[in-house]
């Protein structure tokens, strides 16, 4: 059951994938790709090679909670990543993740180009824990 969060970009997209039993963040990469279609497409092939059975896309709501253009786009690429994997695609609220990503970044002294490159890995990590969290807080409901 290993879950694979988005953290979607207009030219850079970041990936994290978790464990095999969905509880803990693992491996996280970006991808450079400006064409949303061929951006679904390697993230279709990513999935498959790791074996992901759910895809988390970050759903950048606004402060408010109202949804802005951003977050429109980004309702439409988890069409297209259905259509493209098969798999389930779950819109996570990703409100404050890019600003946490750059917090823990600057933390670590990582600036300019270093930071930049792994902003959106970052990024997707924190979503991916965001939602491996509420999982397990829903089954201890339970």
């Amino acid at each position: 059951m290993r879950i694979m969060a988005i953290d979607f970009g207009d030219a850079r997209t970041g990936l994290a994938v978790s464990d095999f039993t969905g509880t803990l963040a693992g491996e996280a990469w970006t991808v450079e790709e400006w064409n949303a279609e061929r951006l679904a497409d390697k993230i279709a092939a990513a999935a498959r090679e790791r074996e992901v059975s759910t895809l988390v896309l970050g759903y950048p709501k606004n402060m408010d909670g109202t949804l802005g253009p951003r977050a429109e786009k980004c309702a439409e690429f988890a069409e297209t990543l259905k259509e493209k994997t098969g798999l389930a695609v779950v819109l996570w609220d990703e409100r404050r993740t890019t600003v946490d990503a750059h917090r823990i970044l600057s933390e670590n002294d990582r600036h300019g180009k270093k930071r930049k490159k792994k902003i959106d890995a970052v990024a997707a990590a924190l979503i991916l824990e965001g939602y491996l969290n509420s999982l397990q807080n829903s089954q201890n409901r339970l």
